[in-house]
């Protein structure tokens, strides 16, 4: 049981991966057309919501392999604020999202969204790295 929990909890892991290049793709996004920026804000929020489900397994999982583990407080207490504040960051980022595309069809400017988005996302990779680091070297606090 203990190896398929850890299975489900990598498969988790990898749906935050997305968070890792999202800085980078809204670096870039100012430089497309209005369609090709329709389209991308609309697939970074269809994976905005699955990485939220990926969230959900990683609760689940994280809390399975938590009490099977002999993991130290500070550890858990520093993961836990991490995996709020990726929770909470991709939750935030959700309604700059939704702006930046009605802004499009409306034939504005999204740059004040963009702007939004751009600190968001480099807060979440941030995040994400910091608790995969944690993850991987579980010993260090």
């Amino acid at each position: 049981m203990s190896s398929f929990m850890y299975f489900l909890h990598i498969i988790g892991a990898l749906s935050l991966g997305f968070y890792l290049v999202l800085p980078f793709v809204f670096g870039a996004i100012r430089k497309l057309s209005l369609a090709a920026q329709e389209g991308m804000l609309s697939a970074i929020k269809t994976l905005n919501r699955y990485a939220q489900f990926g969230l959900i397994i990683q609760l689940l999982t994280g809390g399975y392999l938590v009490g099977k583990g002999g993991y130290s407080v500070p550890w858990m207490i520093v993961v836990v604020v991490l995996f709020l504040a990726i929770g909470a960051l991709g939750g935030i980022m959700a309604k700059p999202l939704k702006l930046a595309l009605s802004s499009i069809q409306n034939n504005n400017s999204i740059a004040a969204e963009t702007g939004k988005l751009r600190t968001l996302s480099a807060l979440l990779s941030v995040s994400v790295l910091l608790i995969s680091f944690l993850m991987v070297f579980s010993k260090i606090i």
